[in-house]
């Protein structure tokens, strides 16, 4: 028979299993038990608003390929937290977060810091959540939460754990292997590789799932043997495909009339790990030119129901890409035309965005990983800083701001090298400035880039395009990036001026830790997702 442990040493060791030995998260009173003689072989890491604490651990996961575990507080903590949770869903994180709840035997009178409903409070943004309704469920619970986390599509999940649970006896749990490595069914491979190989002008639409799935090196021998057009899907929250390849075409806009406009004249479209519908502004006309069959291969079937049109494969993409290619054969179709590279900025005042980018172009380290959040500057950023490699580009597939500083900071606590480069908006930053104590603390590789235009561009941008010229509460002048960074421990300097911009960002990346570069800059002047673009 097996001993019985405590529930916390239980659920230690299930960690240990799976290989995770770093908690992120911010303690309260009802974690106090779970943390009590905190292993030798674990780190907990640390961050000062629970937003940022889910962010780190984002960028965390997102560097191991394994679910990261979250410490968050009752129903508060959660609660401010929700936020960044949403982005992970959205995104297909793989977080288990454990939630304190006051003591079982308390809960009835629904007591101070309590949490009403736990389970019920993250969804609909959890895969599955759950308080167990007695104690030596707990590790089991952890165990298929972590599992649920891991499984395709992936993401955040959530258990709820009385505090007076983690003493109680428990039996051990062991982890058990699950390859969700799944494909579809041969006879539909085949007639998706028939309707490509009898394609005149095929594209291909890449998704943040191609990099999640590893699936990269094989989407550039699709495309490259079928000579299709390929394009990065409307928002997406990771790159998928080199975009200094000959046949990559660009970014296709959150706008359905725009995104029909760029695939007029293509008879066979595949989308591979991505929702191609997800649409920030709203337009009339059709989903797609007439004409165009279009399939989504992708692993999440609530995905492929509200596709408003098209075939949809369930496959991993990696598995199904890889079917394709044993199928899909070498045909003599023209090139697409090349995308024409953006000219280079004018190096002088007032700084641009264009010209921090180009700048940067010049600068990063060829296996730097570019972490974005600047919603004004997207655009320009992708025209000007060309993702290369797989894992080379990380940011919110949602929206949701305050995602980029925390991210960045637990992208770069995976200790793999490189230097993470975070550019980030003035507006944005302030949804999470308190990573940067996390950053300076641990001394990880960033280098953060505060594109300063004093204001929330990007809402003003958007009043522009509805012929609303002065949205209030957009302005944010005032705010001293370098000093606040300063009280929270990481050094940082602000470019007086474009002659001195090239110097400041070389020092900036070659910092030995983290820094903060804050550069003011000029705003475009241009509405976003502008209706007459073609």
């Amino acid at each position: 028979m097996t001993s019985e442990v405590s529930v916390r040493r239980s659920v230690f060791d299930f960690f240990r299993q799976v290989g995770v030995t770093t908690i992120f998260g911010n303690p309260g009173s009802t974690e106090l038990r779970m943390l009590r003689d905190f292993p030798e072989d674990f780190s907990y890491v640390l961050g000062l608003q629970e937003s940022v604490v889910v962010g780190v651990a984002a960028g965390h996961a997102m560097g191991t390929g394994r679910g990261a575990v979250v410490s968050l507080h009752s129903a508060g903590g959660v609660g401010h937290a929700l936020g960044a949770v949403f982005n992970a869903y959205r995104d297909r994180i793989p977080l288990l977060i454990i939630a304190g709840q006051q003591s079982r035997t308390m809960l009835r009178t629904r007591p101070f810091l309590s949490a009403d409903e736990p389970s019920l409070f993250p969804r609909p943004y959890v895969k599955w959540s759950v308080q167990p309704d007695r104690a030596p469920d707990v590790p089991a619970a952890v165990a298929e939460a972590y599992r649920v986390a891991m499984i395709a599509p992936r993401g955040p999940v959530f258990v709820s754990v009385p505090e007076d649970d983690w003493d109680h006896p428990a039996l051990p749990v062991a982890a058990r292997e699950i390859h969700d490595g799944f494909t579809a069914d041969p006879a539909v491979l085949r007639a998706l590789a028939e309707a490509i190989n009898s394609a005149r002008r095929p594209a291909l639409i890449i998704g943040a799932g191609v990099d999640d799935d590893a699936a990269w090196e094989a989407v550039v021998e699709l495309a490259e043997r079928t000579a299709a057009a390929v394009w990065i899907s409307p928002l997406s929250g990771r790159s998928g495909f080199p975009e200094d390849h000959r046949l990559f075409q660009g970014f296709l806009p959150p706008v359905r009339d725009q995104l029909a406009r760029r695939l007029d004249g293509h008879d066979v479209v595949i989308c591979l790990g991505a929702p191609m519908f997800r649409y920030h502004v709203h337009a009339e006309g059709p989903y797609l030119p007439p004409g165009v069959r279009l399939f989504h291969l992708d692993c999440d079937p609530a995905q492929a129901a509200w596709a408003p049109v098209g075939t949809s494969v369930l496959s991993t993409v990696r598995a199904g890409v890889t079917g394709l290619l044993d199928l899909v054969r070498p045909g003599d179709r023209p090139l697409p035309g090349r995308r024409v590279p953006a000219p280079r900025a004018a190096a002088r005042d007032p700084i641009t965005p264009a010209l921090v980018f180009d700048t940067l172009r010049d600068l990063v380290p060829p296996d730097a990983i570019v972490v974005e959040e600047a919603p004004s500057h997207r655009e320009e950023l992708h025209a000007r800083l060309p993702i290369t490699r797989p894992g080379g580009f990380l940011t919110t597939g949602s929206g949701v701001l305050g995602w980029g500083l925390p991210v960045a900071v637990g992208r770069a606590l995976t200790a793999t090298g490189q230097r993470v480069v975070c550019v980030v908006g003035d507006g944005s930053s302030m949804y999470s400035i308190q990573a940067l104590w996390t950053a300076a603390r641990h001394r990880v590789p960033v280098t953060f880039v505060v594109l300063n235009n004093n204001g929330y561009e990007a809402v003003k941008a958007l009043g522009r395009r509805i012929d609303i010229p002065d949205v209030p509460g957009t302005d944010l002048p005032g705010i001293d990036f370098v000093a606040v960074a300063a009280g929270l421990g990481c050094p940082g300097g602000r470019v007086p001026d474009a002659a001195r911009l090239p110097r400041m960002l070389a020092e900036a990346l070659a910092a030995d830790g983290p820094y903060l570069v804050e550069v003011p800059v000029t705003d475009s002047g241009l509405p976003a997702y502008d209706p007459s673009a073609g």
